[in-house]
């Protein structure tokens, strides 16, 4: 029998796990202009309006595939570190925080439950996102790259990680997603789901999935979910 997932009255939750463009730091916008920048020199007929429903989401090693699929042409077999050298340049140039990620973060603390992230950016694009928005001090020595694994999402393996080097089980841990390619990778690892998603935009209707509409409601689902565990585990 399957062990009750995090967010179950009769489950322990253990380990949070941000994926972090879109989540914690309003940088995708940025990087899927860039890719399509990139692909449009490569031949590809991609608009800046639609890079984020094109690239989101997805590593660099994906994007590039998809470049070479729909237009035919070989990238460079250095594309993927010079991309992300415009990424990483972009990012301490200036990137914004999703709102209410500070409050968020620090009502997690305050609820004594371990974090780390899980992104398909690298670790040094992640580096200078959280320097360029303060969040360093959160994410130190925590932080997981499925790009710099070489197993982007939709794989669980980043998530699956990221629990090991926690010591907790997959069960034990819930995940704060924004990208259907990350809750796919989430909802695969066995951890329960949680969709950062605007009202009336579309949801997969996949297991151990909830959504939320913005970031001030996930701390308050989390400490009624601790609450209700220490109740049933008679804590």
């Amino acid at each position: 029998m399957a062990a009750p997932l995090a967010l179950s009255p009769d489950g322990q939750l253990k380990l949070v796990i941000f994926d972090c463009d879109g989540v914690l730091v309003d940088s995708e916008e940025t990087c899927c202009r860039i890719s399509a920048e990139e692909a449009r020199a490569a031949g590809m007929d991609v608009s800046d309006k639609n890079a984020v429903a094109t690239f989101s989401g997805m590593a660099l090693p994906s994007v590039k595939k998809i470049i070479e699929e729909k237009t035919g042409n070989q990238l460079p077999s250095d594309w993927i570190d010079a991309t992300k050298k415009r990424f990483v340049a972009a990012m301490r140039q200036g990137v914004e925080a999703i709102d209410g990620v500070h409050a968020m973060l620090e009502d997690i603390r305050k609820l004594g439950l371990p974090v780390r992230v899980g992104s398909n950016s690298s670790c040094e694009e992640m580096e200078a996102k959280f320097q360029a928005t303060k969040m360093t001090q959160y994410f130190e020595n925590r932080i997981h790259s499925a790009q710099d694994m070489g197993i982007p999402k939709p794989r669980p393996d980043v998530y699956l990680y990221a629990a090991q080097q926690e010591g907790v089980n997959p069960a034990n841990c819930v995940v704060l997603e924004d990208s259907n390619t990350g809750a796919r990778a989430a909802v695969d690892a066995g951890m329960v789901c949680v969709l950062l998603r605007a009202k009336g935009e579309p949801v997969p209707e996949w297991p151990n999935l909830l959504v939320i509409h913005h970031l001030s409601e996930f701390a308050p689902l989390l400490q009624k979910t601790l609450l209700k565990q220490a109740e049933f585990h008679g804590v």
